[in-house]
């Protein structure tokens, strides 16, 4: 898929479809209709057709509202799309324009390219660009040859281009190639969550995280079995040992020159969760090749900033196993040892991310960054309490959790700031080891983090991000969100970054 910005008319540009933006009625209305379009660089007589199919049509310009309105005179485009942003005079909200450019790009299938009239304004251009290139996704690595014909006319678009009023500045131009950079990471990422397991078990995530970051200055390490029995990662080898496919750690090192801070990101990598011994309900078990969703956002993340160039030192940590029960497979009661040397009873073998997460955030600590954040879909408490579309963002530092929770709101990302009751902390004591993986059934998504919290020295800044219900979308699409994977936190993981090396 191609991103490219263009100063040509809209009337004249060659395309299969025109896509405008269209407001609630205003004082600018044309012709007294329901609606008010802007668009710039369309002629009058074009104008005044359009608004008068809106209105007979019964459009109203909500946000996200999608209509289609063939052969309209003076405009070369044989369809044009018109597509609802809300009022955007009155309130700029970004996201809204995202998801309804996104939308429009969404019920384009089938057509190859298609123009939109955009604002020039930095801040509408950059939401229009990353709503166009997040909408135009698919996966289609495994459908058979028999699916060729069925699936010929649903294809996403293959070429969107921006129109402005000229001449392009080159600030709109590098807005663009960013967005280019960023959206190729959120759909890499999508594409390793939707990827069927048995095609990526932990040694091919790996191989992956390798393989996102080829020819770019980035420094790759992988860690086998016999390096993680080594290094004493107990927390991985024990989620990983009922499986035949051994688990890995995946760490990705950038260093620019003259980065001054360092920002550590670790990803949940378990490549299919049954649950282990705690086996989980048959029920939409398929999902949990999903679990893997936080180390698909750290390596497309790595890769977008390395890419972008960014002047950030940027460690990217992949722990990654798979969790099967077998006569191997590690047992409630069963008592491991960290990398930190931290003993950990295991009460329930399905409380597995953060046994994995664990040794990775010890190997974190180590580099004393400016910010550790790690993500996960840790919980499915975090869905009870903040739904399908909003992650959940606990630290040990009021001031980090909301550079975050900032940095996220500004990508264009749903997330929330929760807290971390220390009363919770009490009920992980275990009269075996040093904690249990499994504390209070209420508020199961702190306790979570509680748990992860013991792994973090004080002083160290850390965020941790629950994913669990913003990372796969099992419903239908909407916006620029598909279904399936939705390569959550990747444009959160790259603001933050980006912000770190502003200083």
């Amino acid at each position: 898929m191609t991103l490219a910005l263009a100063t040509t008319s809209p009337a004249t540009t060659a395309c299969d479809a025109l896509v405008i933006a269209v407001m609630p009625q205003g004082p600018a209305t044309p012709e007294g209709s329901g609606v008010e379009l802007a668009a710039h660089g369309l002629p009058d007589a074009a104008l005044t057709a359009i608004s008068s199919a809106l209105t007979a049509l019964g459009a109203k310009g909500k946000p996200g509202e999608v209509t289609r309105i063939p052969s309209v005179p003076g405009v070369k485009a044989p369809v044009v799309i018109a597509v609802g942003v809300g009022n955007l005079r009155a309130t700029i909200d970004t996201e809204n324009l995202r998801r309804a450019v996104g939308a429009a790009i969404r019920s384009a299938v089938g057509m190859r390219k298609v123009a939109i009239v955009a604002a020039p304004q930095e801040d509408l251009l950059a939401a229009t660009a990353m709503g166009a290139r997040l909408a135009a996704y698919d996966f289609t690595d495994f459908k058979g040859k028999g699916s060729a014909k069925a699936t010929a006319g649903s294809s996403p678009v293959a070429s969107i281009v921006l129109l402005v009023p000229g001449p392009a500045t080159a600030a709109q131009k590098r807005l663009i190639a960013d967005t280019e950079v960023i959206g190729d990471a959120v759909c890499l990422a999508r594409d390793l969550v939707n990827t069927p397991p048995n095609a990526l078990p932990p040694a091919k995530l790996a191989l992956a995280a390798k393989d996102a970051v080829a020819g770019l200055p980035v420094k790759v390490t992988i860690w086998d079995e016999r390096a993680l029995a080594r290094h004493g990662c107990g927390g991985i080898l024990g989620v990983g040992q009922g499986s035949a496919n051994p688990p890995r750690l995946a760490r990705l090192d950038y260093a620019p020159a003259g980065a001054k801070r360092q920002l550590i990101i670790v990803g949940k990598g378990i490549t299919f969760d049954t649950g282990g011994i705690s086996i989980k309900p048959a029920a939409n078990m398929d999902e949990m090749k999903g679990d893997m969703a936080g180390a698909a956002a750290v390596i497309a993340a790595v890769q977008a900033i390395a890419r972008l160039g960014l002047k950030v030192k940027v460690t990217g940590l992949v722990p990654t196993a798979e969790n099967m029960p077998s006569g191997t497979a590690q047992r409630p009661g069963d008592v491991i040892t960290m990398f930190d040397g931290t003993t950990v009873e295991v009460l329930n073998t399905d409380a597995e991310g953060r046994l994995i997460l664990a040794d990775a955030l010890g190997i974190a600590v180590q580099d004393k960054p400016a910010l550790i954040i790690d993500v996960a879909t840790l919980t499915g408490a975090q869905r009870v309490a903040l739904g399908s579309r909003t992650a959940g963002v606990m630290a040990n530092d009021d001031a980090a959790r909301a550079q975050v929770c900032a940095a996220a709101d500004r990508a264009g990302e749903t997330m929330w700031p929760m807290p971390l009751p220390e009363e919770l902390r009490a009920s992980l004591d275990s009269a075996t080891a040093d904690i249990a993986n499994i504390g209070d059934r209420m508020g199961g998504m702190l306790s979570a983090a509680v748990f992860l919290k013991e792994f973090i020295p004080n002083g160290q800044p850390w965020v941790h991000l629950d994913i669990a219900g913003p990372a796969f979308n099992d419903k239908s699409p909407y916006g620029y969100t598909p279904k399936g994977g939705t390569g959550a936190a990747v444009r959160t993981f790259v603001q933050v970054a980006r912000e770190l090396a502003a200083g």
